[in-house]
């Protein structure tokens, strides 16, 4: 393994939405100080993304934005079906079985799925088999009552 090599942490998401587990972890990731890259399949999950995001909680503000916005650069979290980088993020947020792909970069990339889809469930499979390949470091997290625990 690469010093610096990108961790790649799948989420299972089983107790909640998606919509619902995303805000908590993109917090944690600004807490950090960290930028964030939220890649998609498709425009209209990001635009729906981009309204939740405004309103997700009334006590809490995600500040962010889409990809071809004017300053996209400068968005601490940005939405995208693009495979760039353009804010420089060191978190990436992979949903509906986006590839990862290039993680340079990166320090951390979240790859997201609904537990009980079995189809995304065997997107993720393939995923994990890709990442352990590239001998990247890896954690595979499952959503409880509690919140996330960690399997391995």
């Amino acid at each position: 393994m690469a010093d610096g090599a990108c961790e790649v942490w799948f989420y299972r998401l089983e107790q909640t939405s998606l919509e619902r587990a995303l805000p908590g972890l993109l917090e944690r990731t600004l807490q950090r100080g960290w930028r964030a890259v939220v890649r998609t399949r498709d425009a209209a999950r990001v635009a729906a993304l981009d309204d939740y995001l405004w309103t997700w909680r009334d006590d809490s503000f995600l500040p962010h934005g889409k990809a071809q916005d004017p300053q996209e650069a400068r968005h601490p979290i940005l939405l995208t079906t693009g495979a760039d980088n353009p804010n420089g993020a060191q978190a990436l947020f992979c949903l509906d079985g986006v590839e990862p792909g290039d993680l340079t970069g990166y320090v951390r990339c979240l790859v997201m799925f609904e537990g009980a889809d079995e189809a995304a469930v065997e997107i993720a499979r393939a995923q994990w088999r890709d990442v352990t390949a590239r001998n990247l470091p890896r954690a595979f997290w499952r959503q409880t009552d509690a919140g996330w625990e960690k399997q391995s």
